[in-house]
C-alpha cells in the first residue's frame, strides 16, 4: 500500500548538503585535481565526443598528442582528488564530534 503523501525533506538535510558542496568548492587539493583533470584529459573526451556525433572529417581520427596528455594527467587527478575527499571526510568528523 503507497502512502498518500511522500515524506517531508527536512531542511537542515539540504543545509548539510550544501555544506558538502561548499567544502568540496573549497577544498584546494580536490579543486587542483579536477582542474587537472578537465584541462588534461578534457580535450580527448571533447573530441571523441565529437566525432562519434559526427561533427569531425575524420570518423576514426587518431589524436595522439591528446592522448598521451590525458595519459599523463588522468592518474595525479585523480590521486588529488581523492585526497581531497578525504580531508573533506575527516573534516567532516571532527565538526560532529
Amino acid at each position: 500500500m503507497l502512502a498518500a503523501n511522500p515524506p517531508a525533506v527536512i531542511p537542515h538535510q539540504i543545509f548539510d548538503h550544501m555544506s558538502h558542496i561548499e567544502r568540496l568548492k573549497s577544498n584546494r587539493l580536490f579543486k587542483i585535481g579536477f582542474w587537472i583533470f578537465l584541462i588534461g584529459s578534457g580535450p580527448l573526451i571533447l573530441l571523441m565526443t565529437a566525432a562519434m556525433l559526427g561533427l569531425t572529417n575524420d570518423p576514426n581520427p587518431n589524436p595522439v598528442g591528446l592522448g598521451i596528455m590525458a595519459m599523463i594527467s588522468f592518474w595525479p587527478a585523480l590521486g588529488l582528488i581523492a585526497l581531497g575527499l578525504i580531508q573533506i571526510y575527516r573534516d567532516g568528523d571532527s565538526d560532529e564530534v
